[in-house]
């Protein structure tokens, strides 16, 4: 979710997200090596997104710089990106029918959460994936917020309210693994 330049490096630079790199990019190499569907949910706005400009500023903006996926976690050939103009990945995207159309048509039942920010675009997807019925996994230690408060405070408000299996990757790396077998 939002592993963007602007989210990273640019003009609302989360640092901390930095340290969630390297644990994404394992969690991606494990899923890619089990033909686990990936799908990047990344923010690409328009000027007339008013509603979230005059909030943050502009961000993510279609066709620069700040809105593409860092060069540490680039997609790759089978992966899928999902452009969002809201919180959620969900809102008026194409991730449902996606999600729909994975495994030879038998649908995903389960989310795996990774980026920023867990208290904002992580809480928002969430929901939406608990009204449609799957099982959501955090990734504790791949996703990140602007402080330690906002971070935690989403993560439990997850939990708490959706459900959610709060997991480390290595955690997670495990179960696919096993799932696998």
């Amino acid at each position: 979710m939002d592993m963007l330049n602007d989210f990273i490096k640019g003009s609302l630079k989360c640092e901390r997200a930095l340290e969630i790199i390297p644990n994404i990019r394992t969690l991606l190499d494990i899923a890619r090596n089990n033909q686990i569907p990936i799908f990047y949910c990344v923010d690409e706005h328009l000027p007339t997104d008013s509603y979230e400009l005059e909030l943050w500023g502009p961000h993510a903006m279609k066709g620069t710089v700040g809105q593409q996926i860092i060069d540490e976690l680039k997609p790759q050939k089978y992966d899928t990106v999902i452009t969002k103009r809201t919180y959620s990945a969900f809102d008026r995207t194409n991730l449902d029918r996606c999600l729909a159309r994975v495994y030879d048509g038998k649908g995903a039942d389960s989310i795996i959460i990774t980026g920023v920010h867990t208290h904002i675009c992580g809480k928002h997807t969430s929901y939406d994936a608990f009204t449609r019925g799957l099982k959501i996994v955090i990734a504790e230690d791949g996703v990140q917020a602007f402080s330690e408060e906002d971070h935690l405070l989403g993560l439990e408000y997850i939990k708490k309210i959706y459900g959610a299996d709060i997991k480390k990757i290595n955690k997670i790396i495990e179960l696919l693994v096993a799932n696998k077998q």
